[in-house]
């Protein structure tokens, strides 16, 4: 059986350029997580998870440099996996799609009983199967991809502890899953992101102020050589 090192040589072989060090603990967890899934007999993904783990790599590398590198890191996590990025992308965006301008009230139907057009059919079996399957293999980022969801029709409610959590309840109810797992996973998720932007407002700060000290060190220079001009020229007089 595939090991977790034999993952992480296959992604640092899909892209062998240094990671920023703040973030490569995000990438080595994501990258765990996706392997021990991916091993698991019980495993089968699924729209939601696809969602989830799109969601985690774009809210928890924000503020990557080079900002370009994201997509192909993202790509060796998936390809380490054995698995397609596209089909992350594309499953992940056309859910997405289908929970837009849903009120939270119509997404929790749609996610009881799912329906879509015939375009977006291939997504609904996997989600409909969920609930009737004993041996369903829940994960954190099958959670996040929830989450998203309910961000996506009502980013302010689910800010509410209380609203969340008799949403999650909901779900939880309705797919036959534990709502005490979700709602711990999610918390732990929302505790990352609020670190991500501390670290993205104190990198903000830092940059500034050096700016601010470049800044004063080039006008410093510049007066200096103005003051040196005009002294060569008193003296030359």
């Amino acid at each position: 059986m595939k090991t977790v090192s034999d993952s992480k040589r296959a992604f640092y072989s899909a892209y062998p350029r240094p990671i920023n060090s703040i973030y490569r603990r995000v990438i080595e967890e994501l990258l765990v997580e996706m392997h021990l899934l991916s091993v698991n007999a019980d495993f089968k993904p699924d729209p939601i998870y696809y969602l989830g783990i799109v969601t985690s790599f774009e809210r928890l590398m924000q503020g990557y440099q080079p900002e370009q590198d994201k997509e192909q890191i993202f790509d060796a996590l998936c390809t380490s996996t054995d698995s397609d990025p596209e089909t992350y992308k594309a499953q992940a965006g056309t859910l997405m799609s289908l929970a837009k301008d849903k009120s939270m009230d119509e997404l929790l139907a749609w996610l009881d009983k799912p329906t879509a057009e015939e375009d977006a059919g291939h997504i609904i079996e996997p989600i409909k199967s969920i609930a009737s399957n004993e041996n369903f293999k829940y994960s954190r980022p099958f959670a996040i991809g929830i989450y998203t969801l309910l961000e996506e029709c009502d980013g302010e409610l689910v800010k509410v502890q209380d609203k969340r959590n008799e949403i999650l309840d909901t779900i939880a109810k309705n797919l036959n899953l534990s709502s005490e797992k979700m709602k711990k996973d999610l918390e732990l998720y929302r505790g990352n992101l609020e670190k991500i932007d501390q670290l993205l407002k104190v990198i903000e700060d830092v940059l500034e102020a050096s700016r601010k000290q470049r800044e004063k060190r080039d006008k410093s220079q510049s007066n200096q050589v103005e003051d040196s001009k005009e002294t060569e020229e008193a003296t030359a007089e």
